[in-house]
């Protein structure tokens, strides 16, 4: 029976963090985060300069899962963007309103 390899158990989904959402095991950094750099042009170098508690082999890893993944992630890109109109307002969570 072949193993899992260490690529494989890089990514995981823990209903406890995020939903379930795929997230880099042993952080709670969803795969998401990672994607979205990419697709903003950052290479994994620069993706781990702006996540620097991820080893590189980790944003590889996101990366990978990511791109045999890709509508899955996009959906949780899409269902967790936040509107450009509320660039620099807060949120109170007491009345659901945006200020």
């Amino acid at each position: 029976m072949a193993r899992p390899s260490p690529l494989e158990n890089a990514i995981i989904s823990d209903p406890a963090v995020h939903g379930g959402e795929p997230i880099v095991a042993g952080t709670a950094t969803p795969v998401r985060a990672i994607a979205e750099l990419f697709n903003q042009g950052l290479a994994a170098e620069e993706i781990q300069l702006h996540l620097p508690h991820l080893q590189l082999a980790q944003v590889f890893a996101a990366l990978a899962y990511y791109l045999s993944h890709r509508q899955q992630i996009d959906q949780h890109i899409t269902a967790n963007h936040i509107p450009d109109e509320w660039a620099g307002r807060r949120f109170d969570p007491a009345t659901g309103n945006v200020q």
